[in-house]
């Protein structure tokens, strides 16, 4: 059984009231994230051609969901894992204009996910991509826009707390910055989730810096795919990496909990860098990356934020299945079943 059940919990709002509270949250942040980053909302691919370089692959050992369409010769397909890479193109071929870019909702499979408390085979999240302007791919410019981000989610709390007080504002005035590099220095004998736990226990809301690069113990903080977010360029902190992850404390789990990942992504040099350093250089002749290296693409700053994961923290939750329609294990729908928590 993976279900977590904290103590003396008790969902503050009913099934009903919980299905209002979702489409409150959602529409309030849509609103907020498209004016605070000048985003058009568009629309995008459930499914892209299998071995075009487009589709995610997150840490690259998660298998997509595949299938071929009869009608097309047989032609592969996979449903997107992210439109990390899509978005980009998107922006490309849409014209986008520099500090405009693009909202979208994002479903996905992901069917080597966790399923627990926090994690499900069904994904949705806000993917965005913004169009950058000279002078501004650097560790500012991220915690720039990570702050925007930050502001977005803020108002939509109080919002929340405004139609339904029992869900009570948590989140701190503001955001604090810190590199993997600095956390693995202020815990050294600590995983790198620990240290998300530690750092979001005691700020409330941190953006970790610097997701993807083996730290100077030879251990990378977490995953990133070598081919959207940079992860190897220096900035001018000292460190490496123009990416990171939001991560706020989730009170009701007394856990950490990561609401976005993000960054600026790929120039070709660090898309060259990345692929040499995973030892992957054959995805250069890739449809996607031959654009890039083409110098076809913008340069971009973007990154998915869970919808459900958003949900879930603001509308107290224990579990993502109490604002999401996935599968669960019997085990788990037993369980929370005699703890009276509904699962959808």
């Amino acid at each position: 059984m993976s279900i977590i059940v904290p103590k003396g919990y008790k969902s503050c709002l009913d099934q009903q009231m919980t299905e209002r509270a979702i489409k409150l949250v959602k529409d309030t942040f849509e609103r907020e994230l498209s004016g605070e980053l000048c985003l058009s909302r568009v629309t995008s691919p459930l499914f892209v051609k299998a071995n075009s370089g487009i589709n995610d692959d997150l840490n690259g050992v998660e298998r997509p969901v595949r299938f071929n369409v009869g009608n097309m010769n047989e032609t592969g397909m996979e449903i997107v894992q992210s439109l990390a890479k899509w978005k980009r193109m998107a922006l490309a071929d849409h014209g986008f204009a520099p500090d405009t870019g693009l909202y979208t909702d994002m479903n996905a499979i992901r069917p080597d996910d966790d399923i627990d408390n926090i994690h499900s085979i069904y994904v949705d999240q806000w993917d965005w991509e913004r169009v950058m302007s000279d002078g501004e791919r650097n560790v500012d410019f991220l915690k720039k826009i990570v702050t925007k981000i930050y502001e977005a989610i803020k108002r939509t709390e109080f919002l929340v707390s405004e139609y339904y007080p029992a869900c009570a504002q948590t989140l701190p005035e503001n955001i604090t910055f810190i590199h993997s590099e600095e956390a693995r220095a202020l815990y050294p004998d600590l995983t790198p989730v620990q240290r998300e736990r530690e750092l979001a226990k005691k700020y409330g809301a941190i953006f970790l810096i610097g997701i993807g690069l083996p730290l100077t113990d030879g251990v990378m903080h977490g995953g990133r795919a070598p081919d959207y977010d940079d992860w190897s360029t220096p900035n001018s902190d000292g460190f490496y990496g123009l990416n990171g992850d939001i991560i706020v404390w989730d009170s009701v789990r007394g856990e950490s909990l990561e609401l976005s990942s993000m960054g600026i992504r790929v120039s070709p040099e660090a898309l060259v860098r990345q692929l040499e350093i995973r030892g992957c250089m054959e995805r250069k002749d890739l449809y996607w990356h031959r654009r890039l290296l083409a110098g076809e693409f913008p340069q971009t700053i973007g990154g998915g934020i869970g919808q459900s994961r958003l949900c879930m923290f603001l509308l107290r939750k224990a579990h993502i299945g109490e604002v999401q329609a996935s599968v669960w294990p019997d085990e788990d729908k037993a369980a929370a079943a005699k703890a009276g928590i509904v699962l959808m």
